[in-house]
């Protein structure tokens, strides 16, 4: 062996022994700066709590509901390359209960979705939830099944959605066109049974309550259009000289006005109204959302066409055929109502009260059908929405009350699947949101309206005003759940039927309103 070679092999020999012993050495230093930090964090209760296990750390799961995903954000969440069929069993795991829990009306229903999808499962967090439930706010329909739709679209495309969709809306749908057969079949609409009285009235209460909820959020110039819209509401529904028709058009414009007179008022120096800025841009977090929906412009816009066609179709056919003198096939003008209200509700709830009761009343049923069905949809999970469908399996049976469930979800349905990919370009335009406060305040005044119609058909009797006052405080006052206060209202009201203690019968119509 050379010189040269042994010099090498121990140059080798040496090198090798070196960064052995700098290895060892470095370990060394890890472990003990791991045993420090260990005993700050034992030290430190604040610490301790945020420091995750290595147990946990080792946890994942699709979910995204435990372990090292807890503490990843929305955007890493939406990056992860989880299969569509994986994601899409999520969407059925996630929102198969809802369509049994879902109660109390369009505000808690978003509160509930939001403490199911961002608080317990970690889909989206606050910004993304709220941006996604802005959409619905601003098209008509009901808002929180637009939500539903939408966070299934963010989370596993547009057959999850529709998945959701039907998930959160089909327990109460069933019940209710089960129960507009059963009371249409059985029940005598002038004479309703002891067991059904109280719910009328309970339901009056919901609307009231309501009613308080949403003024609240008005500004002092919300205040006036809201005062203004519920006027002419009244107006138009009281009067002889005008035809009853004239809701068909009132409504609209009323609510058309609100938006223009909002919007004038916003590029005032000093409005008298409150309106928030519109967005700065897109950020990336949206953005990774939108990619996920996966609905590109142009096919967006082929969905908002087909809204407009279905909508113009119908409404031209069914007014063509009336003034023709024509017979028009029922369900065809069942679905026309149903879109047309559809199309035209901002904020779903009760706003969509009035034009019903106008559509229905006395065509399909009588006031007491009317106003039961309410309280029966107010005990429902799921949106009002859905009381369309007992009205029209009142009127004609399974089917009717399916094609008037579907008329009047089309439009937000499919308007939610049109409007997302165009959402980042509306939101930065400040005519857009300002406009939409005077949408909101003038249908606010439709269910003020609603409100004042409602009570002079549901309270015939001193027994109804108990029962008015007792589920409106247990609403207001006691914050008691929906469902438990139209129950509350069923069982005072049969107890002071005439059929059992018959107490508070005198009917303040025959006397004049003397008790």
């Amino acid at each position: 062996m050379t010189c040269s070679s042994r010099k090498s092999i121990n140059f080798i020999l040496h090198f090798k022994t070196e960064w052995r012993r700098g290895a060892e050495d470095g370990y060394r230093a890890a472990a003990a700066s791991e045993e420090c930090n260990e005993e700050d964090v034992a030290d430190d209760p604040e610490k301790r709590a945020a420091t995750p296990t290595n147990a946990e750390q080792s946890i994942t799961d699709h979910d995204g509901t435990a372990g090292a995903e807890n503490e990843k954000s929305a955007a890493e969440l939406l990056e992860e390359d989880i299969p569509w069929i994986v994601r899409y069993k999520q969407v059925v795991v996630a929102y198969a209960p809802l369509g049994f829990i879902s109660f109390g009306g369009p505000q808690a229903n978003v509160a509930i979705l939001r403490d199911h999808l961002v608080v317990q499962r970690k889909w989206f967090d606050d910004e993304s939830f709220t941006e996604l439930f802005a959409i619905g706010q601003g098209l008509p329909g009901p808002t929180s099944s637009q939500l539903v739709v939408s966070t299934a679209l963010a989370r596993a495309g547009p057959i999850a959605g529709i998945t959701a969709f039907l998930l959160f809306n089909l327990p109460g749908l069933v019940v209710l066109i089960a129960c507009g057969v059963l009371i249409a079949t059985f029940v005598d609409p002038n004479n309703p049974p002891w067991y059904l009285v109280g719910l009328a009235p309970a339901a009056v209460s919901l609307v009231f309550q309501a009613f308080y909820g949403f003024g609240k959020s008005l500004d002092r110039l919300g205040v006036v259009l809201c005062l203004v819209s519920t006027i002419l509401s009244l107006l138009v529904n009281g009067d002889e000289k005008i035809s009853p028709n004239a809701t068909q058009f009132v409504y609209p414009l009323l609510l058309v006005a609100g938006g223009f007179i909002t919007y004038i008022d916003s590029r005032r120096k000093n409005p008298y109204g409150v309106y928030k800025s519109a967005s700065a841009g897109w950020d990336a977090e949206s953005d990774l959302t939108m990619k996920r929906i996966g609905i590109p412009l142009w096919v967006g816009g082929l969905i908002f066409l087909l809204w407009a066609v279905i909508l113009t179709f119908t409404i031209t056919i069914v007014a063509r055929a009336k003034k023709e003198g024509r017979t028009v096939n029922v369900y065809l003008e069942i679905f026309e109502i149903m879109f047309r209200i559809g199309s035209l509700i901002f904020g779903g709830g009760q706003v969509v009260l009035p034009m019903l009761q106008d559509e229905v009343v006395p065509n399909w049923m009588t006031k007491d059908e009317f106003l039961q069905g309410l309280g029966l949809t107010q005990s429902m999970p799921g949106p009002l929405f859905n009381f369309s469908a007992y009205l029209g399996a009142v009127y004609q049976g399974v089917t009717g009350g399916l094609v008037a469930w579907i008329g009047i979800m089309g439009p937000g349905v499919i308007l939610i699947f049109a409007m997302v990919p165009f959402w980042c370009r509306l939101r930065r335009l400040r005519w857009f949101k300002s406009g939409l406060n005077g949408v909101n305040a003038a249908a606010i005044g439709l269910v003020g309206a609603a409100c004042i119609i409602l009570y002079e058909s549901a309270v015939a009797t001193t027994a109804d005003a108990m029962v008015f006052v007792l589920a409106g405080t247990l609403a207001m006052v006691y914050g008691v759940a929906a469902p438990f206060v139209v129950l509350a209202g069923g069982i005072f009201g049969a107890i002071l039927h005439q059929d059992a203690l018959g107490l508070g019968q005198v009917n303040w119509c025959e006397q004049g309103g003397d008790f």
